[in-house]
């Protein structure tokens, strides 16, 4: 890296002869475009005109919440329902209705949210047209326009350089490398660039989908959903649900028939068997707590793009940051003064320096921030930076004339060994440095007075976000491990990311050395944490190197050079004040851009996925029992022992109310690999153990001569009390408030049981004294059984193993964030 500040952090841009400039004749530098040319242009589509992806489209959105497998399944059953028999039957398809809408909603909410952001920053261009200079808003430049640019412009299309005025770009979006870059006549322009100082004019080269910024949101266009495990257990749970539903059905509507039911019911019993093997309230519940939290989030000035984005923040176990923008606030910052030979008053200096410069420059900005010009000094002469000088001077009339810039610039080859040394090894650990020294004489544009004393040495530092090192140790304490990756410098992204704490900092990776074998690139992703020099497509590489040694990867970003990357991540993080391309793709957008509000996300998704497994542990147990029970009473041509209202009361109590409580309780504990392999070893014995104290009380019942209603309320009654069961294990201690929701639930059912009014609603019918009590002991029995079989099977799953004759499910990590005893 080059160390003097805006003077030695520049870069000669390479000359690089846009096609087709001598079609234009000689007055195109001063007058651009006539009017009749550009329409001419128009006419020919050469504008720049290009539909921005901001967002998905409404169409997209719709679509993705109302065709899919859950509401193809719940809404066929629907339909019989509502054809065949009375619409109380029908209540779970309200489930259907409102987690469709959930996910609409809260998606649509989001991509208003972007578009407005986008439209808010829609950036204008000045153009000469016609011999005047006017402003047009970015659609509306044309091929070959001459633009004129000022310090703080963004380059909106691609294009050559005619005229430069120091201009120096900042091409940090689409490289990485935060040092500005110096343009002269002949030099390349590309969109998605800034000036950082000077000014200049250019022609457009390329405009519209030809454009450099436009070709890299192009080829990140093609929407991809986030990963979720939770998601994906569902699917699969349905996908296996609808490969048995349909034998099932026909099976048990077969045997309903043979056991003397009429036609619609035994299609009403069907579909309730059916019905309860879908685990309707998990989907709708964690469209709920998805959405609640995407709420939460945007308090925190954090946008959710897709609903599972939250689940995603759990999961991530490495995150990618890019050092300008993240780390940094993209800005310079003085760092100290490193007086030589024992010189007093140098703040004065500075701050005078600062303020009579005639130049504006980062650096200076710097400078200038640091320290506050002295009153009374009256400046005679000043001379300006430039990039090809380096160096910058002021005369005072009374305090002597001060030049600032390069050090190899203005120390003599011969002299000043120590001196160039320091400077060197400074620059050399990333820092910029600028020698101050005093000039014996008045300073002209021209000459650079030989005998220049040195007086002090200044560190110009990138200005580290403050919050960057506290951020940062959070997630070292939560076992989130940390990658740097930026296009700038590998010495000077080390400097930053030691500043902010990255473990191994000092050992910086040149991305120019990395292999391109992913296996290889992976041993090093692995080793190293600190990358330099890094190229949009390595990011992308990177990314996926990790994600091979099974790394669940977020990145951040606010440049087009990040936006393959971030789209291909696990999790991608964007700042609002980012390029529209990396918002478009990301699943999360920083608003505010601050990045001390990572911590709270991630706290937030740990949160969510914690509780959503305990509280799948109690959907899937019920559609293990369900299918049992539907197979099992279709086998032997029993009356099916429930309606479908009978499904919706069970499930209400025993899981659905609850389990919308139980996901909003506080958690902190990491998100661990395998959720439906670890549900599954507790709904699986745990169904069974339901499905079979409610098959044995419904047995028991018909021994003993019961109507068909009294057989079904010995069923709703058992399995109640089982599933009440399944809940308090699940909900231990019960000395908290989580004991006083269990018996919250219990009093409901048994208000159920006794206002007559519900009753009939429900279908229920007491069966008589003796029925009762012995209902009440098969259910004690089972509840036994259930003690006893889950701390058998937690034995296993604490050592992280199979139980036997669950091989075939796989070993298990313990679940950290299920509480399934009373040590929770």
């Amino acid at each position: 890296m080059n160390d003097a500040g805006d003077g030695a952090g520049t870069k000669e841009g390479n000359s690089k002869q846009a096609p087709g400039l001598t079609q234009l004749d000689d007055a195109y530098g001063e007058r651009g475009l006539s009017g009749a040319e550009v329409s001419e242009r128009i006419a020919q589509g050469k504008t720049n005109r290009v539909k921005d992806k901001t967002s998905r489209s409404v169409a997209s959105i719709i679509r993705a919440n109302v065709f899919n497998r859950f509401n193809a399944i719940l809404g066929v059953l629907a339909v019989i329902v509502i054809v065949i028999g009375p619409l109380r039957d029908a209540l779970f398809a309200g489930v259907l209705v409102f987690n469709t809408l959930i996910g609409i909603v809260q998606e649509l909410r989001a991509k208003r949210t972007l578009d407005r952001l986008s439209l808010i920053s829609a950036p204008r261009a000045q153009v000469i047209r016609d011999g005047k200079t006017i402003e047009i808003s970015r659609d509306d430049i044309v091929l070959d326009d001459l633009l004129v640019l000022q310090a703080g412009d963004q380059i909106l299309v691609d294009g050559m350089v005619l005229v430069s005025d120091g201009m120096e770009v900042d091409e940090s979006l689409l490289t990485g490398e935060s040092v500005p870059i110096v343009k002269k006549p002949g030099d390349e322009l590309l969109s998605g660039s800034f000036v950082s100082a000077g000014s200049g004019r250019f022609r457009a080269t390329a405009v519209g989908e030809d454009a450099y910024a436009q070709k890299v949101a192009e080829e990140a266009k093609r929407y991809s959903l986030v990963k979720s495990d939770l998601r994906d257990a569902i699917n699969t749970i349905l996908r296996y649900i609808t490969y048995i539903m349909i034998p099932t059905g026909i099976l048990l509507a077969v045997s309903q028939i043979l056991a003397d039911n009429t036609f619609d019911d035994s299609i009403i019993a069907t579909v309730a068997g059916l019905v309860g093997m879908v685990p309707e309230g998990l989907v709708l519940l964690t469209s709920l707590v998805f959405a609640v939290s995407a709420v939460a989030l945007a308090r925190r000035k954090v946008l959710v793009q897709e609903l599972p984005a939250v689940e995603g923040l759990a999961r991530v176990d490495v995150i990618c940051l890019d050092k300008t923008g993240t780390l940094t606030e993209g800005t310079l910052a003085f760092g100290r003064v490193e007086p030589l030979n024992g010189q007093d008053g140098l703040d004065q200096v500075l701050g005078a320096f600062a303020a009579a410069s005639p130049s504006e420059n980062s650096t200076l900005a710097a400078i200038a921030s640091a320290f506050t010009p002295p009153p009374g000094w009256t400046v005679d002469s000043t001379v300006p930076f430039s990039s090809a000088r380096k160096w910058s001077a002021v005369s005072f009339t009374q305090h002597g004339s001060w030049v600032l810039g390069a050090p190899d610039m203005l120390l003599d080859e011969k002299e000043q060994g120590d001196l160039r040394e320091r400077a060197d090894s400074l620059a050399r650990s990333g820092l910029r440095v600028l020698l101050l020294s005093r000039a014996p004489e008045a300073v002209t544009e021209e000459t650079l007075p030989s005998r220049l004393e040195p007086t002090a040495l200044l560190i110009i530092e990138e200005k580290i976000r403050p919050d960057a090192e506290e951020t940062l140790d959070y997630f070292t304490e939560q076992g989130v491990e940390i990658r740097v990756i930026s296009g700038d410098n590998p010495s000077t992204v080390s400097t930053v990311a030691e500043r902010v704490g990255v473990p191994d900092a000092e050992e910086a990776v040149d991305a120019r050395t990395l292999p391109e074998d992913t296996e290889e690139l992976s041993e090093v992703m692995e080793e190293k944490t600190v990358f330099g020099r890094v190229v949009p497509e390595q990011k992308r590489m990177m990314v996926h190197a990790l994600q091979s040694r099974g790394h669940v990867v977020a990145m951040t970003g606010d440049g087009v050079n990040d936006t393959l990357a971030l789209k291909d991540a696990d999790m991608g993080i964007a700042m609002g004040s980012g390029a529209p391309s990396t918002k478009s793709v990301a699943q999360l957008v920083l608003l505010d851009g601050r990045f001390s509000t990572l911590p709270g996300v991630v706290a937030e998704g740990r949160r969510v996925m914690a509780n959503m497994e305990r509280v799948a542990n109690l959907f899937l147990t019920k559609t293990v029992y369900a299918a049992l029970l539907a197979v099992g009473i279709a086998l032997i041509a029993w009356p099916y022992p429930f309606l479908p209202r009978h499904i919706s009361l069970v499930g209400s109590l025993t899981i659905g109310i609850p389990a919308f409580v139980l996901s909003f309780t506080p958690s902190k504990q990491r998100y661990r690999p395998g959720l439906l392999r670890r549900v599954l070893y507790f709904a699986i014995p745990a169904g069974f153990i339901a499905a079979f104290a409610t098959f044995t009380a419904n047995a028991m019942a018909r021994a003993h001569g019961a109507t068909l209603e009294e057989s079904r309320t010995v069923a709703v009654i058992v399995l109640t009390i089982v599933g009440l069961a399944v809940l308090a294990y699940l909900s231990r201690p019960l000395w908290s408030w989580k004991g006083a929701l269990v018996a919250l639930m219990a009093g409901a059912f048994v208000g159920v049981l006794l206002i007559p009014w519900f009753r009939e609603f429900f279908m229920l019918d007491l069966p008589g004294l003796i029925i009762m009590a012995q209902s009440l002991g098969i259910a004690a029995i089972f509840v036994l059984m259930l003690e006893l079989s889950m701390h058998y099977m937690q034995r296993y799953i604490r050592r992280g193993e199979a139980p036997p004759a669950m091989e075939e499910l796989g070993e298990v990590e313990a679940p950290e964030c299920v509480a399934v005893d009373d040590e929770d």
